[in-house]
């Protein structure tokens, strides 16, 4: 007993003295610190508390609706075009022409229970055969009524005794970017595809010439899919898909539609008066930036800066004058050309639009009638414009349009033909002509492989005749 109790002594002894040491040579003197609030930091931390999986699901888009009332108003176009193929030697010695049908297929838009069809340009152009194929399998073959090479839009024409499914054009000026779109069409024979994607910008031109005024979408579209539909979740046609930014010729991220209010003015005006009615503002500029407002001494950098206003235009009429910058038309905001004129072509001659512009930093708007176009290109001469009853006097001519600028790839060579700029081009293709309206409908309406012949009185008052292949 006298050993365990010894033991016990012995060990709290020891943890005494351990304890002891370390508390005497090892443990450091710890300094209290104060912790204050410093004013460069904020006090109170903005906090979303939504949760964030609840809000999520609640507001997901649903296509189904949209995708229901677009699949059957999209259809499948075929056409059949001959083309010149290379000559192989069995063409050679059978004496086969080298000549061949070819098939193209793309997608196209019912827009009225009565066989109306909107498609692109590119899916039917040279066409000899029309075939479109509907969502229920039935085929009918299709009549061009007309189509507008510069904006890629086509209106076709069935027949048929049944009322067909068909989707209603919605507002392309109020689609707004991030919205939810479905691209419906036929990629790669793939009958009625559906993909959904957002609006990524609007106002996008593709060519470099300002003539172009897409919607992007980051919906996939592939090649099949051209003249097909871009509905918004309410099945509302905004857009007529057109083209695919592509390195391989299949899609890889981005798409590009004509919206639907520039294909509603080109189908209303096919089917009207034959061809398209342009107004034209008649102003020459460029868009605004940091680098381009410096240069002109303005603190605007957005905007459409007018250069030039030219002359006998609804803007010249209207007081617009050099040195303004556009900010509006209407309730559309203008930031660059391509804002301009792709709301200018859902409008005609003779429209009234309200722009609104700054001049000398003070705000204006200005209401300006849209005229006619008086100019219009004619390949391979180049510029060609209406001629005043004074200047066709001039060459003793009672009809014809004047040459206003050549090409220059071309220009030597009219030169050395006897032509200038301000020379008359009286025919093309044996038609008479006495506007650039005149002009356009000639070119619109050749034939596939029909030479391209053109009639121009020289300087000297002598009616010569040129050809072109």
């Amino acid at each position: 007993m006298k050993k365990i109790l010894t033991l016990v002594c012995v060990s709290i002894l020891g943890g005494l003295l351990t304890l002891g040491g370390y508390k005497l040579f090892i443990e450091e003197e710890s300094t209290p610190t104060i912790v204050e609030t410093s004013p460069d930091f904020p006090v109170f931390v903005p906090t979303n508390n939504t949760a964030t999986l609840n809000s999520a699901t609640s507001f997901a888009p649903n296509f189904v609706e949209a995708a229901e009332k677009s699949i059957d108003a999209v259809v499948h176009v075929k056409n059949t075009a001959i083309v010149s193929a290379p000559m192989t030697m069995y063409d050679l010695f059978s004496g086969r022409n080298s000549q061949r049908a070819q098939v193209g297929t793309g997608s196209g838009v019912i827009i009225s229970p009565t066989g109306y069809i909107v498609t692109n340009y590119h899916v039917i152009k040279n066409a000899t055969e029309i075939s479109i194929t509907l969502n229920n399998n039935k085929v009918f073959m299709a009549d061009l009524i007309g189509a507008d090479e510069t904006t890629d839009i086509a209106l076709l024409k069935i027949e048929t005794d049944e009322e067909l499914p068909f989707l209603a054009f919605g507002d392309s000026d109020s689609a707004k970017i991030g919205e939810w779109v479905l691209a419906v069409g036929n990629p790669f024979n793939l009958n009625s595809t559906v993909t959904a994607g957002i609006i990524s910008a609007k106002s996008r031109d593709l060519s470099g010439q300002n003539i172009q005024s897409f919607i992007q979408t980051d919906a996939a579209v592939n090649p099949g899919n051209s003249g097909g539909a871009l509905v918004n979740i309410n099945g509302d046609l905004v857009g007529i898909n057109t083209a695919i930014s592509s390195r391989t010729g299949s899609y890889i991220g981005y798409s590009f539609a004509v919206p639907s209010n520039i294909a509603r003015k080109i189908v209303n005006d096919i089917m009207e008066y034959g061809n398209v009615q342009n107004g034209i503002l008649g102003v020459v500029g460029g868009a605004l930036n940091s680098k381009a407002a410096e240069s002109l001494g303005t603190d605007v950098t957005e905007g459409f800066y007018v250069s030039e206003v030219q002359e006998n235009t609804g803007a010249e009429k209207a007081g617009i004058r050099s040195g303004d910058i556009i900010k509006k038309i209407d309730n559309v905001e203008i930031n660059k050309f391509s804002d301009l004129s792709g709301y200018l072509k859902t409008k005609g001659p003779n429209d009234i639009v309200n722009v609104t512009l700054i001049r000398d930093g003070n705000t204006e708007v200005i209401p300006v009638t849209l005229l006619k176009p008086s100019i219009t290109i004619l390949q391979p001469i180049g510029f060609v414009k209406n001629a005043s009853k004074k200047e066709l006097e001039k060459f003793n001519a009672d009809y014809g349009v004047k040459i206003s600028e050549f090409d220059e790839t071309y220009k030597m060579e009219w030169y050395q033909s006897g032509i200038e700029e301000g020379s008359i081009v009286t025919r093309i293709n044996g038609k008479k002509l006495y506007s650039i309206d005149d002009v356009q409908t000639a070119i619109k309406t050749r034939k596939f492989n029909e030479p391209l012949q053109i009639e121009v009185i020289n300087k000297e008052g002598e009616r010569l005749v040129f050809n072109f292949r």
